[in-house]
């Protein structure tokens, strides 16, 4: 009998600790929500001058965002602002970067070919990204569906990339701040494998920590082979450039990607 009680007390209580994380994960997931929606209830009437408006007299545009934290930019879980910057210094725009308080970020502006390109690095939380990414997406015009977001994933390794088109956030608070302010889950993203903890070490410190000496030759692989894909993204897609150009190596290599993940080299 006592080991009866023994067994049904103890049980209660994994079942309670159980249910007491989700009630937090849950209430987390709630008080993010209201937080986007505040923010994104501000006044938003941006006035539109110079290149601004001239890209508004286009055709379509597209948005790329690197999603993470500001101020944190060299951790795992800014990845995609890496990335982002590294597509900045292929374009030879790097040094164009500018605040915008109206979307709460760092834009440039650019093309790539004919396409005219966005550029965003929020400088908001991660948890609250998506507002900064609706507020360029009204600002200069852009669908959702020509949205190209890039982050962390924990999932793939790193030395992996993978392009996502729509779905879920798969629990990626970024993505799914995303989602919460577009109001669809349509758009395209671009996720680089961090790879998960080893040993104890918890998954927050893990993606808030940086790469290591090591790590950070096959990032440079990474980021190379993700400018690649996002390039040939951004590419028209009636584009008729042959394989020796550069644009056409994008094209192929983006080609070859057959089950959505794109092999960078290991250290």
């Amino acid at each position: 009998m006592k080991r009866d009680s023994f067994s049904s007390k103890l049980v209660s209580y994994v079942l309670y600790f159980f249910y007491q994380i989700l009630n937090f994960a849950t209430m987390r997931r709630v008080l993010t929500r209201v937080v986007n929606r505040v923010l994104m209830s501000q006044p938003f009437a941006p006035s539109i001058t110079g290149f601004e408006a001239e890209i508004h007299s286009h055709g379509r545009r597209k948005l790329v965002v690197g999603l993470g934290n500001r101020g944190m930019e060299e951790t795992r879980h800014s990845v995609g602002m890496a990335v982002l910057g590294a597509l900045a210094a292929r374009l030879g725009v790097s040094d164009r970067w500018r605040g915008d308080r109206h979307v709460s970020g760092e834009v440039i502006l650019s093309k790539v070919q004919d396409t005219d390109v966005v550029l965003l690095r929020p400088k908001l939380l991660m948890n609250v990204n998506g507002v900064s990414v609706a507020k360029a997406a009204a600002k200069y015009g852009v669908q959702p569906e020509d949205v190209l977001l890039v982050h962390d994933e924990l999932d793939k390794p790193l030395g992996k990339i993978a392009l996502k088109h729509g779905g879920s956030a798969r629990g990626h608070n970024g993505v799914r701040s995303c989602v919460d302010c577009l109001q669809t889950d349509v758009m395209r993203r671009l996720r680089v494998g961090i790879g998960r903890p080893s040993g104890k070490t918890s998954v927050e410190r893990h993606v808030l920590s940086r790469f290591t000496s090591e790590e950070k030759t096959t990032l440079d692989s990474v980021l190379v082979q993700s400018v690649d894909l996002l390039l040939a993204q951004l590419l028209p897609p009636d584009s008729t450039q042959s394989a020796s150009s550069p644009a056409g190596r994008q094209r192929s290599s983006a080609a070859q990607v057959t089950d959505g993940t794109v092999p960078a080299a290991q250290s």
